[in-house]
């Protein structure tokens, strides 16, 4: 087999590979950065009172900081906004210094789950007349979930930057930029959420749902903010070309509902009294996540073509 240029051994794309890849173009430092924000700013949203273990907020912390790190090397390496660069990797810094924080004071634990198992403990002595020992309390200043604010304020000055060096109406770019970075933030915040449910299970389902109901309330300014012209609305009607006949944008349609339709479909099973519930409503999340990132990563490949 032969490439285009004729070198054997390789294979020619076809047109339709060839047409897809002419229109996908996406600025992944800018995704990654915000991915990154979002995530970090509702991790704040989650532990905030204190009832989450400290090992989900390490996970987080991580992983973000790993993505912020890789939205700085991105950046520098393609179509660089040095603003936003910079930005990246003061997230990454910030991410790790919460770590490093929440680490040292380890041995204090987490308040407001001590509390919430000090209260179970004394609900089942009352029912059952069997007495448990109280734990002791731990000694030293515990983790104070402020400090993860830092990180996100510090993207903030990047996205910004990042929407402004893309071009087209700064009203839009920005509501994209930001609705972009909370919707991503908040689905994969609560998919990950669920799966800690399975390291800590008295954790109050409450928190799982408050995430769940976020990404519902997020969901309309991603998708009006993909519809303002330019928008999606200009692929259906052939002012911009999908190079796919308009198919694109019905796919980007389908993911847009089918997330919403996963949101309801997670907070109705949530609503059901059993553990399993909890690990149902995570695997419908893990579909989420996939159709939440081709409601934002399609439109924005398409329209920055």
């Amino acid at each position: 087999m032969e490439s285009a240029d004729g070198a054997p051994g390789c294979v020619r794309p076809t047109a339709a590979v060839r047409s897809l890849l002419v229109v996908i173009r996406l600025d992944a430092a800018t995704v990654l950065l915000q991915w990154a924000v979002g995530g970090l700013a509702f991790l704040w949203f989650t532990t905030r009172r204190r009832e989450v273990g400290l090992g989900y907020g390490w996970l987080l912390r991580g992983s973000y900081m790993l993505l912020a790190l890789a939205a700085a090397a991105v950046g520098l390496r393609f179509d660089t906004v040095a603003v936003r660069e910079a930005s990246s990797l003061a997230v990454a810094a910030a991410a790790l210094v919460a770590l490093a924080i929440s680490f040292a004071r380890r041995r204090a634990g987490v308040g407001g789950a001590r509390e919430e198992h000090d209260r179970r403990t004394a609900r089942v002595a009352a029912m059952t007349g069997i007495e448990r020992e109280v734990r002791p309390l731990r000694d030293g200043r515990e983790f104070d979930p402020r400090l993860d604010l830092l990180a996100p304020a510090a993207g903030v000055v990047g996205l910004v930057a990042a929407a402004l060096a893309a071009g087209g109406n700064p009203a839009v770019s920005l509501l994209r930029v930001f609705a972009g970075a909370a919707f991503l933030g908040a689905i994969t915040d609560a998919m990950l959420l669920g799966h800690w449910y399975l390291v800590q299970p008295g954790l109050p389902r409450r928190l799982l749902n408050e995430l769940v109901r976020a990404v519902g309330w997020v969901w309309p300014f991603e998708v009006v903010s993909l519809l303002l012209p330019t928008g999606m609305v200009s692929v259906w009607t052939g002012a911009v070309d999908d190079g796919w006949g308009g198919q694109l944008g019905w796919f980007w349609a389908a993911c847009a509902v089918g997330t919403l339709v996963l949101v309801w479909v997670t907070r109705a099973a949530l609503r059901e009294r059993s553990y399993s519930a909890v690990m149902a409503a995570t695997g419908l999340l893990y579909l989420g996540i996939l159709t939440a990132f081709g409601t934002d990563l399609v439109a924005r490949a398409v329209l920055s073509a």
